[in-house]
């Protein structure tokens, strides 16, 4: 049996496909997955701090943030909020052709017993686990502690 050598990169990015040439529309094509709107609040504590971000799915197929690491923390965990309480949530699910939002209120990143507390200006390193798609390494802006993305579905100031 021969094995044709490829670089590494190459072949990392065949393995999630079934076929090199990979077509991306049909049905059993790799997830397709990028993210946007990666921030950190400045953390108000010295052990704890959350992230937000979007995972966007440009595919056909879904697939499931199953973990996540980052140097700058000894656990990282997506929580899920539900009324006042948080708790750990398992594999969260990026539907296909649609997104998967973390975010203030939500669902979210919970980094927990941090190596140092970042400030606002500084950037960490995190680094997201799926089911089918190869590890994606986000590097994420530390913004003020009171920030809040302009690019909100809902305005809380207009009521009705």
């Amino acid at each position: 049996m021969r094995r044709p050598v490829a670089p590494a990169v190459v072949v990392a990015g065949c393995l999630a496909l079934t076929g090199c040439g990979g077509s991306a529309d049909g049905a059993d094509s790799a997830p397709d997955l990028s993210v946007r709107s990666a921030y950190m609040p400045q953390p108000v504590t010295d052990s704890l701090a959350a992230g937000y971000l979007t995972v966007v799915n440009k595919s056909d197929s879904s697939d499931d943030l199953v973990s996540v690491t980052s140097d700058i923390a000894e656990d990282v965990s997506v929580h899920e909020t539900s009324g006042q309480t948080m708790k750990a949530a398992g594999p969260l699910k990026i539907p296909a052709g649609g997104r998967l939002v973390l975010e203030s209120g939500g669902n979210h990143l919970m980094f927990e017993k941090l190596k140092h507390k970042p400030k606002e200006g500084e950037t960490v390193s995190v680094k997201l686990r799926f089911t089918k798609t190869d590890p994606i390494t986000v590097e994420m802006p530390v913004k003020s502690a009171t920030y809040r993305p302009t690019s909100a579905q809902s305005s809380s100031t207009s009521h009705h």
